[in-house]
């Protein structure tokens, strides 16, 4: 069962990387591993595995331990060899390419970097190249090219060495390693699991960052769901015994679990996940009222609405100031700065509803205002959007694409 994404188109790439990508596929692949001499039939670790993942997209692949995650994700390099069944990449048998030359083709990062601890950093980003003959200028070239990209300085950090780095900085150097030679496919095996949280959020976004410009194709193990949900086109539920349980978009997966283990695994707020899938700049805002300081009472009152029962203050920029309450606004005086409601929570159009919605709570708001880059306001987000949103949502997915009631997963 396949989910129907089409492939990316290839992004802006570094100077000197081609931007490839390639399709991954498992075709009815099953890996047991023998107790003894005879294999007794029981599953393994990979049950007929059938996923296809399109080049350019991330597929992360979640499950409880034991599942079978590592052992496919080791597939791809051939670390581990199926039983039974093929890997292909662009349709091609993996079996039928140079082990060597397969594995210095594709970026692999784990969890805990596995730098060389007696190289440097650049010398540790250059390794795959070393390994395939590039001159030296070009490797460093590349290497500070790369370190760059993913937010080090190549003159900070290019003499240090790993034991130097915070975790963070090593997990960065990490996927820079991945990507000297521009592979078209990158392993990733819980890369971020063993840093703090704070950390994690900022790599998971440059990661984002990353793959927006590159659009490579990358097979991604997790065993956090939120990570999952957050990072991948395509999320492939595999439960115990190595059985795929259910492959689609994080939407699909969230909103119409295939099984009661995936609705149990996936967790009881799956509804409040999928509020992480999407923006406040998606959403239609209300137009509140606006005014300026020494704007007249009278024409400021006589603009607001039931839809957001305030007057929004703002500068002469159109930065908030405050919110007024209409009701003080009397008289033929004019608006003042003083007695204002701070304009809390602000958010921005690359806010998360789930994100938004703890925000209005924590707050004990009913409405949050929105603002660009410049920090102008742009509308304000109101909890009956959210709520709006999630009914028009349920109405969707009942109907599904095709009217069947369920959205297509494959």
């Amino acid at each position: 069962m396949t989910s129907a994404i089409a492939p990316a188109p290839s992004g802006a790439t570094p100077e000197g990387g081609s931007g490839r990508a390639a399709t991954v596929e498992f075709v009815h692949v099953t890996k047991h591993f023998d107790s003894g001499a005879r294999w007794s039939g029981t599953p393994g670790a990979l049950n007929d595995l059938s996923l296809k993942v399109p080049a350019g997209r991330i597929c992360v692949i979640v499950g409880p331990s034991g599942c079978g995650k590592t052992t496919s994700l080791k597939m791809v390099n051939r670390l581990i060899e199926p039983t039974s069944g093929q890997v292909l990449l662009d349709g091609v048998d993996i079996e039928s390419r140079d082990v060597i030359d397969l594995r210095r083709s594709i970026g692999y990062v784990i969890q805990q970097t596995g730098l060389f601890p007696h190289q440097t950093v650049i010398e540790n980003v250059a390794a795959v190249p070393r390994l395939l003959g590039w001159p030296a200028a070009k490797r460093s070239a590349r290497s500070e090219e790369l370190l760059a990209l993913v937010g080090l300085d190549p003159a900070a950090y290019g003499t240090r060495y790993p034991a130097q780095l915070s975790g963070g900085e090593r997990q960065r150097v990490g996927v820079a390693r991945a990507l000297a030679a521009d592979p078209p496919i990158m392993l990733m095996d819980e890369p971020f699991g063993a840093v703090d949280p704070l950390v994690r959020e900022r790599l998971q976004q440059e990661f984002l960052r990353l793959q927006r410009d590159l659009a490579k194709t990358i097979l991604f193990v997790t065993h956090d769901v939120d990570e999952a949900i957050r990072l991948g086109d395509q999320v492939a539920v595999l439960e115990r015994g190595g059985r795929l349980a259910q492959v689609g978009t994080p939407e699909e997966v969230l909103a119409n679990p295939a099984s009661d283990f995936v609705a149990r695994f996936v967790g009881a707020d799956r509804g409040l996940k999928r509020l992480s899938l999407v923006r406040v700049g998606q959403l239609r805002l209300r137009e509140p009222a606006t005014a300026r300081v020494g704007e007249p009472a009278t024409s400021v009152r006589d603009k607001v609405t039931g839809a957001f029962p305030y007057v929004l203050v703002v500068d002469d920029d159109g930065r908030p100031i405050g919110c007024a309450d209409p009701d003080q606004l009397t008289g033929d005086g004019s608006v003042t700065a003083s007695g204002l409601v701070p304009a809390s929570p602000v958010l921005t159009p690359d806010t998360t509803l789930r994100d938004a919605l703890s925000m209005l709570l924590t707050a004990q708001a009913l409405a949050g205002v929105v603002v660009d880059a410049a920090g102008r306001a742009t509308g304000v987000l109101t909890i009956d959007e959210i709520g709006d949103w999630f009914r028009m949502e349920a109405g969707r997915l009942r109907a599904g694409p095709s009217g069947t009631g369920m959205p297509a997963v494959g």
